[in-house]
């Protein structure tokens, strides 16, 4: 059992949970698992003002341990996972992806793919059970500033071709990672877009902005009429639209969208898409009419990846936005989801809202209960005996589950009737609440 990975690497709250400490720990222990194994490791980061810190602490363990370290500075998750498919390195970016600035958070990248449990275990054994070790000083690694950002937005203009694109669009890159490399990239396109939430301090990425707040550009698309909005997440990894109306089409809608366009255009394998346990139930009967198969995991982009490589599914994703197209990424890219997107209406010249209408969306609700022991409340045996109630329930699914970044319980029902379905998760959020106070 892991006892600091998560379902996205280590997270947690900056010099509580995360210290200067640990990470150092953490980079030493990288190098002395892979120096052998990989010349050099790529450290990318979001916008956080704690980013440098752990970036200079991260890159000293390594050194230590005798691996070369080279700085990638301000850029996305995807981007860093391309640079380590193609530098056939080792990377580890520094970000809490949708949380708020207060929380930082370490993922390790092998070639372009998240390191599988197996090796974040060993890590953690090297961590907590073992002193630091260091190489002779001859041995010690080389800290080089990296050019490679140029590389990735290359590669992904190389991917599409997208021209009369007619549209007004706003996009809120969420004070984030993304404001890095988007201009190079839509840019090229000669995309008519105004960028809002570009100017991070160091304590605003996420703040009110970005796919954790779709409210807010939704309501600058209505009062400036743009034709559409694009929302991204702090490390980029997201993707979220907003139509011209301003209600939001969540990942469950554009992967469903692009599993057409993917279908028509032989790309789709196995016609097959692979979502998660929360995915709407209103994907999967939307895809069924089109002869399209729809694979569940349980959450997180890590386990949706896994199944996608052992199906051999190329498309895949969570409600969240975090959708991966296999075939050009390996991992979720939220500027390969926009143009991804983008390329669809221009396939079917039609706009957003026009290719979403004859898809379902069936009543669900999903709240954040915040805890302090997540563990200790999802054993406790009246929750225990109200899940199992509620889930016999006909027509009616619920997901109740602890977080695995932050300390909150997530309850989630979806069913026919909205108004057992908010019942029910206004009850599960009650008992849970009582819980915490013993």
């Amino acid at each position: 059992m892991k006892r600091l990975f998560g379902t996205d690497g280590i997270r947690g709250l900056v010099n509580e949970e995360l210290t200067v400490d640990l990470t150092y720990k953490v980079g030493n222990a990288l190098g002395r698992m892979y120096a052998g194994k990989y010349e050099k490791l790529l450290i990318g980061r979001d916008t956080r003002n704690s980013g440098e810190m752990f970036e200079a602490a991260l890159a000293a363990g390594a050194l230590s341990a005798g691996l070369n370290v080279e700085f990638c500075g301000v850029i996305t998750t995807p981007a860093l996972a391309y640079l380590t498919k193609s530098e056939k390195s080792l990377g580890v970016m520094i970000s809490a992806s949708h949380n708020p600035a207060n929380y930082n958070g370490i993922k390790v990248l092998a070639e372009g793919f998240k390191i599988s449990d197996e090796d974040e275990v060993d890590i953690e054994n090297i961590i907590l059970e073992k002193h630091p070790d260091y190489v002779p000083y001859g041995e010690i690694g080389k800290m080089t500033s990296s050019h490679l950002k140029d590389k990735y937005t290359g590669y992904i203009v190389s991917l599409f071709e997208i021209n009369n694109l007619n549209y007004k669009i706003a996009v809120d890159v969420g004070n984030g990672a993304t404001g890095a490399v988007i201009d190079k990239i839509f840019g090229a396109f000669n995309i008519d877009y105004d960028l809002y939430f570009n100017e991070p301090d160091g304590l605003n990425i996420n703040e009110k902005c970005g796919s954790t707040h779709p409210e807010v550009l939704a309501g600058i698309v209505k009062e400036k009429e743009y034709d559409l909005g694009i929302l991204f997440d702090g490390d980029g990894d997201r993707c979220l639209f907003i139509d011209k109306n301003g209600k939001l089409i969540d990942g469950d809608k554009l992967m469903a969208i692009n599993a057409l366009k993917l279908k028509e255009k032989g790309r789709l394998s196995g016609n097959l898409v692979v979502a998660t346990i929360m995915s709407n139930l209103g994907l999967e009967k939307f895809l069924e009419k089109h002869d399209i198969s729809l694979m569940r995991t349980a959450v997180g982009d890590k386990y949706v990846l896994e199944e996608m490589l052992a199906s051999k599914a190329n498309l895949g994703g969570e409600q969240s936005g975090h959708i991966i197209f296999l075939d050009k990424a390996t991992t979720g890219d939220g500027i390969i989801t926009a143009l991804e997107t983008l390329e669809t209406m221009l396939h079917y010249n039609k706009n957003i809202d026009e290719l979403i209408k004859d898809i379902p969306e069936y009543p669900q609700l999903l709240k954040n209960v915040s805890v302090k022991d997540k563990k200790a409340v999802m054993r406790n045996k009246n929750l225990i005996e109200a899940i199992e109630k509620f889930s016999k329930l006909d027509n009616f699914r619920l997901v109740v589950r602890p977080s695995g970044t932050e300390h909150k319980i997530r309850i989630m029902a979806e069913g026919e009737d909205k108004k057992l379905v908010h019942d029910v998760v206004n009850e599960l959020y009650a008992m849970i609440e009582e819980i915490e106070k013993y």
